[in-house]
């Protein structure tokens, strides 16, 4: 089901069926780095890992992660942007990853300004929050490009990780 879009790209909600990309996702390179390593290696693991978290997200808050289809090569997802409200924070979390090949071609600055519009527009939102490791220099450059601000450092996981919370007021 189609959510928005932009120039480049149709802005749906994920389903089961979007399972193996998924697992190719969660097993990029860079998500492992920064996001990390979350065991999903089979499709049966990723259906269990959307049934507890994006599906269920949309039932419990009305909004989730999305995926992200490229217009110009025939709607292949080539990635995710959306909110997740997480017990350990205050507020909503926008969040986004990408394929390998998609990584660094404006795609999450243009996916995640919809997603704000959404944000305000759509679900009410008054604030958003962001966290990403100290290290994502990509990560902080284009939080900031989308006019999130820095506020604090934050240990919010059992990994005990430090993470940097940026946030955005509507």
């Amino acid at each position: 089901m189609t959510i928005s879009e932009t120039q480049r790209l149709i802005i749906s909600k994920i389903t089961l069926q979007d399972a193996p990309f998924f697992v190719e996702l969660m097993n990029s390179p860079h998500w492992l780095k920064y996001i990390g390593d979350r065991q999903i290696k089979t499709i049966n693991d990723a259906e269990k890992h959307l049934k507890k978290g994006v599906l269920k997200s949309y039932k419990k808050d009305g909004f989730g992660f999305y995926k992200l289809l490229l217009k110009s090569e025939n709607l292949k997802i080539i990635g995710i942007c959306g909110f997740i409200k997480r017990k350990e924070l205050d507020d909503v979390d926008i969040g986004f990853g990408f394929l390998p090949d998609y990584e660094g071609k404006g795609f999450g600055y243009e996916s995640s300004i919809e997603i704000m519009k959404l944000a305000k527009n759509k679900f009410g939102l008054n604030k958003i929050v962001a966290i990403t490791s100290l290290t994502n220099k990509n990560s902080i450059k284009l939080l900031e490009k989308l006019g999130l601000t820095y506020e604090k450092t934050v240990i919010p996981f059992e990994d005990k990780k430090k993470l940097l919370l940026f946030a955005k007021v509507f």
